[in-house]
């Protein structure tokens, strides 16, 4: 879900095991299943009406690229077929996937979400639509409107999650003088706070959009040409649940980040460029939790920023030794 200020994935009700990235799953028996596309192209239908300023073929349009913003992606595979316009709402439970306006003024926060319908027993996504919220001004001008919202910054992230994907907590935010919050800089499409209105650079991923999507659907080549760095986060002994582990790469300069989703503080972090990395450890305290995770789950925020001691390397196709990182409580 994207939104203007907080955000709430779609599907908080999906636990979230271990994992590179979050990605959504759902439980059966105990088991934990990924969510995800098993068919491809995956089809999908654009509603036929637009807003003011934004027409239904300029929607479409705009989608399509967005869309194809994730199928360029090289080390995924991934593909979308436009399937036509039609009258059904996003919001129908159809059996197609529809992308569209819809206003919802009790979503005043909202510029756009993705629901889905899933297999419980395979974790094959059926349909998945998703509604932009015709209460704010869109555009799809190709600089961007600076009174308007990207319409194909905002639809490249719900496509993330379209795909599967949660948010990413890669970004900076501050509160204004009224209370919300603004974003300073952003680490990854799929973080949850849009920067505002006439603002376009999410319509490019960065490379911890490309880990997600390329570990959820890898291409032959992706999981033998990349790294994973996995470890633990502790403190006083004890393993921390939502710590944030980001891994910079000295030499590209990539961020590409996990949490720790286990009671034992376990993290692990794919589709890193092999080589060293610098890795650092922080709370989830800038911005809403429940936009990562269910407001049930345990997450520790009473603990100060840390680093790994030492450079942790990637191999190539693998996974190097467990790291341990010990934080300490604020």
């Amino acid at each position: 879900m994207r939104s203007l200020l907080v955000g709430i994935i779609a599907a908080v009700l999906f636990s979230q095991p271990l994992s590179a990235y979050i990605h959504f799953n759902i439980t059966e028996r105990g088991q934990s299943i990924v969510v995800k596309w098993q068919r491809m192209p995956v089809r999908w239908f654009a509603k036929n009406s637009g807003v003011p300023g934004v027409t239904a073929s300029d929607f479409q349009a705009s989608v399509s690229r967005a869309f194809a913003t994730w199928q360029a992606v090289p080390t995924a595979s991934i593909s979308f077929q436009f399937a036509g316009f039609t009258g059904a709402e996003p919001s129908d439970e159809d059996g197609i996937s529809v992308l569209g306006f819809q206003s919802n003024p009790g979503m005043d926060r909202v510029l756009g979400a993705t629901g889905f319908i899933v297999d419980v027993t395979t974790g094959e996504i059926i349909e998945s639509d998703i509604f932009f919220n015709s209460i704010f001004p869109w555009s799809t001008s190709a600089a961007g409107d600076p009174l308007r919202f990207d319409l194909e910054s905002v639809a490249v992230h719900e496509i993330g999650h379209f795909l599967g994907l949660g948010h990413s907590a890669l970004g900076e935010t501050e509160v204004d003088s009224t209370g919300d919050r603004r974003v300073l800089a952003s680490g990854a499409v799929m973080f949850p706070i849009s920067f505002g209105r006439g603002v376009t650079r999410d319509r490019e991923l960065q490379p911890d959009d490309i880990a997600g999507v390329s570990a959820l659907y890898p291409d032959g080549d992706f999981e033998s040409d990349t790294g994973v760095v996995r470890g633990r986060v502790s403190r006083n002994g004890v393993g921390v649940v939502g710590a944030h582990v980001i891994a910079f790469n000295p030499e590209t300069g990539h961020l590409i980040a996990a949490f720790t989703l286990t009671r034992n503080g376990d993290f692990e972090i794919a589709g890193l460029t092999p080589g060293p990395h610098i890795i650092r450890v922080e709370p989830l305290d800038d911005g809403d939790i429940g936009s990562f995770f269910d407001a049930s789950d345990p997450i520790d925020v009473a603990f100060r920023v840390a680093f790994h001691d030492r450079l942790a390397v990637a191999p190539r196709g693998g996974a190097g030794d467990a790291i341990s990182v010990a934080v300490q409580p604020k």
